[in-house]
């Protein structure tokens, strides 16, 4: 019975030391991954900013500008591109929506990102585009991957239309999180004008034409949560300016402000990354190191009870002969109470 009991514990233990790698390195890269018809918004403030009034073309004070992103996934187009790549990807359409004090449109660029569901790399089957210009990215841009490491990557700026390393610069908590702290810099770089403008008529085609350019720098802020990869805040210290070609006239001041995530967004997307993350975890930590040391616990329970089952009982014939306390055995016809003949004829009557 104990030896049918050890070779159960035995198979068990093999089954759950098994499920430990399978759960990390086969189970968690097919489901971790992001929703193809994922949609997602975010609004983010500059207050006390200054804005170019197109319209006199010189620079003012606004109590407040807004940018609202949204991220809508394509699932149609996703599909369309697993099956022409035999990749499981997300086609996210963004929009980059900029909102002044009076809620009128001063500008908005249209995004398409292709990238893998589960690496975030960035998949270059056609469509890719910021504003209508085609792109091929290098890098993350949103978000970064799942289990992100204390690393430098390479971030996808849309003003810049290219990549650059976003640096990692430490670990910190952030509302009961810990989470990793990434800062980019982009320097002065000319950049396209939007071609979707506030004011009639104000175009990349007629600004080229009066001999002026845009320029952008802007200081990227990430906090993000290492275990999904997704930012719990973002903040951006951003510039740009109209420069002129003939470099005669001081540059115009187009956007200066420091825009942060606005807080009713933060509390929300720091609420559904604690949820989010206890999936990852579930998947990357908890089954398998938790079926590792079971299976060796399983494994431990059987060795002890097949070295039980082999033990000799206590007070059984197994013993040595001669040891303390036994008498040697009786052998021949004596054992059986006999006597020879020769034997019973030397006996006295």
């Amino acid at each position: 019975m104990r030896r049918r009991s050890s070779l159960v514990l035995l198979s068990l233990a093999v089954f759950f030391t098994a499920l430990s790698p399978l759960v990390r390195w086969y189970a968690f890269p097919r489901l971790a991954k992001i929703p193809a018809g994922q949609y997602q918004a975010v609004v983010l403030e500059a207050r006390d900013a200054t804005l170019l009034d197109y319209g006199t073309m010189r620079p003012k004070k606004v109590a407040k500008v807004s940018i609202v992103q949204t991220l809508k996934g394509d699932v149609e187009e996703a599909r369309r591109i697993d099956r022409a790549t035999g990749r499981d990807v997300v086609v996210w359409d963004g929009l980059a929506y900029v909102v002044g004090p009076d809620g009128a449109m001063v500008s908005q660029v249209p995004e398409r990102y292709v990238f893998d569901a589960h690496t975030q790399e960035p998949v270059h089957a056609g469509g890719e585009s910021v504003d209508g210009d085609p792109v091929e990215r290098r890098g993350v841009e949103f978000k970064f991957p799942f289990l992100t490491q204390k690393r430098d990557y390479y971030y996808f700026d849309a003003q810049a239309r290219s990549s650059a390393p976003i640096h990692y610069r430490g670990t910190q908590e952030f509302r009961g999180l810990e989470v990793y702290y990434f800062e980019q810099t982009v320097p002065w770089t000319k950049v396209p004008l939007p071609k979707r403008m506030p004011v009639e008529g104000v175009t990349p085609q007629t600004v080229a034409a009066m001999g002026m350019e845009r320029w952008y720098t802007t200081k990227r802020m990430f906090w993000v949560d290492p275990v999904t990869g997704a930012p719990v805040n973002g903040e951006e210290v951003h510039r740009e300016e109209m420069r002129f070609t003939d470099g005669k006239q001081r540059p115009i001041t187009a956007f200066a402000g420091h825009v942060k995530m606005r807080e009713d967004y933060v509390r929300h997307t720091v609420d559904l990354v604690s949820s989010q993350r206890q999936a990852v975890l579930l998947m990357t930590s908890y089954l398998p190191w938790g079926s590792l040391l079971l299976g060796v616990a399983l494994l431990s329970l059987a060795l002890l009870l097949e070295a039980r089952g082999r033990r000799p009982a206590a007070g059984g014939t197994g013993g040595v002969s001669g040891a303390k306390g036994s008498r040697p055995p009786r052998c021949g016809a004596r054992a059986r109470g006999w006597s020879s003949p020769k034997h019973r004829a030397a006996s006295p009557p």
